[in-house]
């Protein structure tokens, strides 16, 4: 039964527990199920994307590790830094509005290309050849006002962290968790 969205997923694309639970959830066959909504949990990271070094650079070893020890089986690099969101979320917002489906492989793509590629997902020409369209220039209003909206919501739930599940009845699933704990989520 192909139901539409009921479940609300808050998620950054530079957060490698956040590619990790999205790929759990394609792999699960419960995307479908879900709202993706871009949020930014790190708002002052540069653009364009910055090497990270020094104590920096150590938590985003130790975030790309512990992921690899939570899912063995996702590929994962380590990328050079970690770059403002908010373009790639605006962009996403902008594709979903006009086709779910492309929207939701666009978010798939980004997530790959940031934490299999190490690519600079704050690049307009990254995102460009990612969406397959050209990337206008000027911010579109209508997707910053969506992206506002969602990290308002997101702020809502009294959670700081992603990534974040919230439920049709308001349950939350926090972090990436063990498949079986996802599969019991959205049962």
């Amino acid at each position: 039964m192909n139901r539409g969205p009921d479940y609300q997923l808050y998620s950054d694309f530079n957060c490698p527990f956040c590619y990790a639970l999205h790929e759990r959830l394609h792999d699960l066959n419960v995307i479908e199920r879900c709202e993706w909504r871009g949020v930014q949990h790190a708002p002052h990271l540069p653009r364009p994307m910055q090497p990270w070094s020094g104590s920096l650079g150590a938590e985003l070893r130790h975030e790309v590790s512990v992921v690899q020890r939570l899912a063995p089986e996702l590929p994962i690099a380590l990328p050079p830094g970690k770059p403002n969101t908010l373009p790639a979320i605006e962009q996403a917002v902008g594709l979903l509005r006009v086709d779910r489906a492309q929207g939701l492989a666009f978010v798939r793509q980004v997530y790959r290309a940031f934490w299999r590629d190490g690519q600079d997902i704050s690049d307009p020409s990254v995102l460009s050849r990612l969406a397959g369209i050209a990337i206008p220039s000027e911010r579109d209003e209508n997707s910053r006002r969506i992206s506002q909206e969602w990290e308002a919501a997101w702020h809502e739930t009294g959670q700081a962290g992603v990534p974040l599940i919230v439920s049709p009845q308001g349950d939350l699933l926090v972090g990436c968790v063990p498949v079986e704990r996802v599969r019991r989520f959205f049962d």
